[in-house]
């Protein structure tokens, strides 16, 4: 008996193939992927960096070697607690990382020299720096409501909890902010260090990958081995991380500038900038930056190595031409 021949696939399934196969599509939804793998990858060292950068000078409750902070939230609060934030988080991450690559492809269009042309170091800078404002803005409040989950079950003494009394999610955390706080300002509060911030660091993590992965990879192939890329998202996630961390430390501040029992209450940018140096010196712009550095490396690593493999798959996905 002849084998039957397989079935043409669907003109559904062949329309859903050729719009998901379309560069900046591919980059969008690759770039939601990317999102996800890289922040569940390390939420444990995540969530300590958020501790560390709200504690005070007068807050020694997180002043301990990282091992024995993951250790100490552990003890107090399980796996629940190395993980509060997460399932936030990637609600945001897969959007913001979605519209952040795919706009990123999308402005490369506006900066070439000419249709295909490689974009010089400075015009991905630009690129990227753009597409940075560009994912901040449309995902804001789901980040500051990030940081709020992440903070409200940790032993701060300044927070006050009723003994049995579940700790509020992550809608009804919005709804309680924008009531009480101000309405829609209230979930854009810190917005203008996080873009000062976001900005140049999507920048430079564009330029930077760009120019490792070319330095990379071998001549006469157009990639980099899957080692290559991890190296280049390491070095490239390392280095942006480094240069902008102390707006990275205002944007956390801010965003929890209102919240009961946290103690700040900055005017401004400057002012913010002046207490945080008078009170906890230099350093206290930098806190939290030791486990960031650990945990920036794999998750850039694996977020540009997932980007990338995701994408090219649905590229290959394009129906081949009818044959007339």
């Amino acid at each position: 008996m002849a084998d039957t021949p397989p079935k043409p696939p669907s003109a559904a399934l062949l329309g859903v193939q050729a719009w998901a196969s379309q560069p900046i599509v591919a980059s969008f939804i690759a770039g939601g992927v990317a999102g996800a793998v890289s922040r569940t990858v390390v939420s444990p060292l995540e969530r300590l960096k958020i501790l560390l950068q709200v504690q005070s000078g007068g807050q020694t409750e997180y002043k301990m070697s990282i091992s024995k902070a993951l250790a100490k939230i552990w003890r107090e609060e399980g796996f629940r607690g190395m993980m509060a934030g997460n399932g936030t988080n990637c609600v945001r991450i897969v959007p913001y990382s979605a519209v952040q690559f795919g706009s990123y492809n999308f402005y490369k269009r506006f900066f070439e020299a000419s249709p295909g042309e490689p974009l010089s170091a400075g015009r991905r800078l630009l690129c990227g720096a753009t597409a940075g404002i560009t994912s901040v803005t449309f995902t804001y409040p789901l980040d500051i409501v990030r940081t709020r989950l992440s903070i409200q079950s940790a032993s701060f003494s300044g927070l006050q909890r009723e003994a049995g009394k579940k700790l509020p999610g992550m809608w009804e955390t919005l709804k309680t902010m924008y009531k009480t706080e101000g309405g829609i300002s209230a979930l854009y509060r810190g917005i203008v260090p996080t873009v000062a911030g976001v900005a140049p660091y999507v920048g430079l993590n564009f330029m930077i990958y760009e120019s490792v992965r070319k330095y990379l990879t071998p001549e006469g192939q157009a990639n980099p081995s899957s080692a290559g890329k991890l190296c280049a998202g390491a070095v490239s996630g390392a280095l942006a991380q480094t240069c902008t961390y102390p707006l990275d430390v205002l944007r956390r501040r801010f965003q929890i500038n209102t919240m009961s029992g946290m103690g700040y209450r900055y005017k401004s940018v400057l002012d913010a900038i002046r207490v945080i140096v008078g009170n906890e010196g230099v350093r206290g712009l930098y806190k939290g930056i030791t486990p960031n550095l650990l945990k920036v490396a794999p998750s850039m690593a694996s977020s540009w190595l997932s980007f990338e493999m995701t994408r090219d798959f649905l590229i290959t996905l394009k129906p081949e031409p009818e044959e007339r």
